[in-house]
C-alpha cells in the first residue's frame, strides 16, 4: 500500500510518500480502508515514537484520526462488520492512518456520523475526545456554569465551545482577534482577543478554564478561576499551585462510548466539525507545514 512514513526523528520535513507493508491484523482488530486521516502538526514530536518496550520504532506512519470503511476483521473481533463506515482514534504506539489502510482495535472505533462525509468525520476524534474529557470528565462542567476556553479558534477549542454551549454553560472563548467571528458563530457568549485585551480585565470568577494554548495565557489563568473552580490543560501542567482550586493536566484517551455520543451530536446539528484544509496523501509535508504555520482554524485532513 501507499503510505506517509518518517524514517528519522526529523519532524514532518522527513515525511516520505512511499510503498509500505500492508497492516497485520491482531486479535480484536479491524482493517480500515482509509477515506480520510486527520493530522496534528506536532504529533511526530510526541514520546509515542517509541514502542511500549522502549525500543525505537522507525519508520512510522502518523495521523491517528481516521474515517473509512471496514474491509476485514481480526480474530475475535465483534460488534463491527465488513462494509461498516467507521471513525475513531488509532493507538499511538502503532502505525496510524496516513496510508491507504490501517489496522485499528475495534474498541477504538464507532459508527461514522451519518450526516457528514469522511473528511469532516476525520476531523472529530481527537478534538472531540479531548474537548469532551476536558469539559465533562475532568472539568465536571454543568449547566449554568461559566467556562473560559483558551485557543477557542483551534480544532480542540472550537469543538469545546460547541460542546460547552450544548451543555448549557456560559462560554467565553479566547484567542487572537482573527478567531473572534468563528468562535462567536459557534456559540460562545463572549470572546476575549488576547492580542488586544488582558484576560484578567475581561473576566473573573469562572467555574472552569480549559486551556488548549499553554504558555503565558495558562499562567494568567490563576487569577480568573474562582475558589472551588477547576483549571484543565492539555498543553502543559498548570503552574499556579492554588490550594483552593483543582488543577489538572491530561492526555486524551480513546473512548468508544464518547465517540458514539460525538457522532450523535454531529448528526443532530449540535457539533459542526471544523476542517481547515484537505490535501492528497502524497502532499502530506505541505499539509503539515501549512498547519504548523498557524492562522488557519480547524483540523487538516489527508486523503489517500
Amino acid at each position: 500500500m501507499k503510505a506517509i512514513r518518517v524514517h528519522e526523528p526529523t519532524g514532518f520535513g522527513g515525511l516520505v510518500y512511499e510503498d509500505a507493508p500492508d497492516p497485520t491484523l491482531m486479535i480484536g482488530d479491524v482493517l480500515v480502508k482509509v477515506a480520510a486521516c486527520g493530522i496534528t502538526h506536532n504529533e511526530l514530536d510526541w514520546s509515542q515514537r517509541t514502542c511500549r518496550n522502549g525500543h525505537p520504532r522507525d519508520p512510522i506512519i502518523p495521523g491517528q484520526e481516521v474515517s473509512g470503511v471496514v474491509t476485514a476483521l481480526g480474530l475475535g473481533t465483534a460488534g463491527i462488520a465488513v462494509g461498516d463506515e467507521v471513525f475513531g482514534l488509532t493507538d499511538g504506539y502503532r502505525d496510524a492512518a496516513a496510508a491507504e489502510y490501517v489496522a485499528v482495535e475495534a474498541r477504538n472505533l464507532a459508527p461514522k456520523p451519518r450526516s457528514v462525509d469522511h473528511v469532516h468525520a476525520a476531523a472529530v476524534p481527537r478534538a472531540g475526545l479531548t474537548a469532551w474529557q476536558a469539559l465533562f470528565d475532568h472539568g465536571k462542567l454543568a449547566k449554568g456554569q461559566t467556562v473560559v476556553i483558551h485557543g477557542a479558534g483551534g480544532a480542540v477549542g472550537s469543538t469545546a465551545v460547541q460542546l460547552a454551549r450544548w451543555a448549557g454553560a456560559e462560554v467565553i472563548g479566547t484567542g487572537r482577534s482573527h478567531s473572534r467571528s468563528l468562535v462567536l458563530e459557534l456559540g460562545a457568549d463572549r470572546f476575549v482577543a488576547l492580542d488586544a485585551e488582558r484576560l484578567e480585565d475581561a473576566t473573573s470568577d469562572v467555574d472552569l478554564v480549559f486551556d488548549a494554548a499553554g504558555g503565558q495565557v495558562l499562567a494568567q489563568s490563576a487569577s480568573i478561576v474562582k475558589p472551588g473552580g477547576t483549571l484543565v490543560s492539555v498543553a502543559a501542567f498548570p503552574p499556579f499551585g492554588r490550594e483552593d482550586a483543582r488543577e489538572i493536566f491530561f492526555i486524551q484517551a480513546s473512548d468508544r462510548a464518547q465517540l458514539i455520543e460525538l457522532a450523535r451530536l454531529v448528526d443532530e446539528g449540535h457539533l459542526r466539525p471544523q476542517v481547515g484544509g484537505v490535501y492528497p496523501l502524497a502532499r502530506a509535508v505541505e499539509a503539515y507545514s501549512a498547519k504548523a504555520a498557524g492562522g488557519i482554524p480547524g483540523r487538516f485532513v489527508l486523503q489517500p
